[in-house]
């Protein structure tokens, strides 16, 4: 990946540095991207400033067990869902004890999967005022769709920083 503007890594470090700045930490739960999204945050020098881990659950009992999305969320929306990209976000948030927590799952080929084509894709991010949800439609090869997937789901957390005032530590969540 490249630094340029719009890049995953150029997201990555805007996110982190904005982040840090706020005083506030991330957590990622990763299906479809296997980990690509943790890389692309962690070659930023200075992440673990904010970025404290992530959950990738590529299997649907991980989703379960690990995230907490819940049995009937995979049973009437599957697993490549906003519903399930939601709860995988509250859920990395809330196990991980982060401010934020970004998700990602869908289908990066070459198969279709759950009766969804190749490129449906969702990604979530988890903050303190709520979760925000995309639904992409992806072009490419499965590196292509999962570069695409990080570089857009860092591009929803960028806007939620830019509109979400940012918390002061003594006031970040309890999340249990």
């Amino acid at each position: 990946m490249t630094n340029e503007p719009g890049s995953g890594a150029a997201l990555a470090r805007r996110a982190l540095e904005d982040l840090a700045e706020r005083g506030e930490s991330l957590a990622a739960a990763e299906s479809l991207t296997g980990g690509l999204l943790s890389a692309t945050l962690t070659d930023v020098p200075g992440a673990s400033r904010s970025f404290t881990g992530a959950v990738v659950s590529y299997a649907t009992r991980i989703k379960e067990s690990l995230l907490d999305v819940p049995a009937e969320v995979v049973a009437t929306h599957g697993v490549v869902s906003g519903e399930c990209a939601t709860a995988m976000a509250l859920g990395v948030r809330a196990r991980l004890r982060t401010t934020w927590g970004l998700a990602t799952t869908g289908v990066a080929g070459p198969d279709s999967q759950e009766g969804k084509p190749v490129g449906e894709v969702w990604v979530a991010v988890a903050g303190p005022s709520g979760v925000e949800v995309r639904r992409l439609a992806l072009s490419g090869d499965r590196r292509a769709i999962r570069e695409q997937s990080c570089r857009e789901v860092l591009a929803l957390l960028t806007e939620a920083l830019d509109t979400e005032p940012a918390i002061p530590a003594r006031e970040e969540p309890d999340l249990g």
